[in-house]
């Protein structure tokens, strides 16, 4: 049920029109206040739902696939660095960001947070196996996944001239604008970045026993 309420409320709400009917009767400012508070609200009973919540195992990740989906961790945590650097162009109110040059993590893909949650999430499922972690840890992938075509839509309705100039030379899926050579990749935006990222995703590993009590891998 608390998973339930999550996605409704992110993909439900926030993803549709009716998030600007409500905006239009209560205004910008209260609905981003009720919306933290029901969110945060949410969550804290989804994680405890999950602490209790009887489980059964589905399937038993072989040690070489554990190490696989560490590594997978790492560019997890370098699109989370580096979607710290700047003002997210798809945010409300970023239309003077959006309408500036491609920068960073951007010229990669427009949504780097969401796909770091994306990856994150998608790793826990493959890799705890069991029931009661696939609803948990699934409810944010799906939430990750239709949250970035959902912000796109409501960008192009919002203000369709940035969305124009932002979707020229960007995209959803990562490297897609690269490929396509509407952008490139600068090294020297993200060599920063990329060494925080890494740094984390080390501590991370290290602490991730003492922290949630489970080893990432066996060594």
């Amino acid at each position: 049920m608390a998973a339930l309420v999550w996605i409704g409320i992110h993909i439900g709400i926030s993803g549709t029109r009716l998030r600007g009917q409500i905006v239009q009767r209560i205004g910008e400012g209260p609905f981003r206040g009720i919306f933290s508070v029901v969110s945060i609200a949410t969550l804290v009973v989804l994680v405890r739902a999950w602490s209790i919540a009887p489980t059964a195992p589905l399937w038993a990740p072989p040690n070489w696939l554990r190490w696989f989906l560490v590594l997978a961790m790492l560019p997890a945590f370098l699109l989370f660095a580096a979607s710290l650097s700047r003002q997210n162009p798809t945010m409300v109110g970023s239309s003077s960001v959006a309408l500036s040059p491609p920068r960073g993590i951007v010229r990669i893909t427009r949504h780097p947070m969401l796909w770091s949650f994306a990856i994150w999430a998608a790793v826990h499922v493959i890799g705890n196996g069991d029931t009661a972690s696939v609803v948990f840890f699934a409810t944010f992938l799906v939430t990750a996944l239709a949250g970035m075509p959902s912000i796109d839509a409501k960008m192009a309705r919002r203000d369709p001239f940035t969305w124009q100039a932002l979707s020229a030379t960007t995209s959803l899926v990562p490297f897609a604008a690269v490929i396509q050579k509407r952008n490139r990749v600068v090294l020297r935006e993200l060599s920063g970045l990329a060494l925080i990222g890494a740094i984390l995703w080390l501590v991370m590993l290290s602490l991730h026993p003492v922290l949630f009590g489970v080893a990432p891998a066996v060594w």
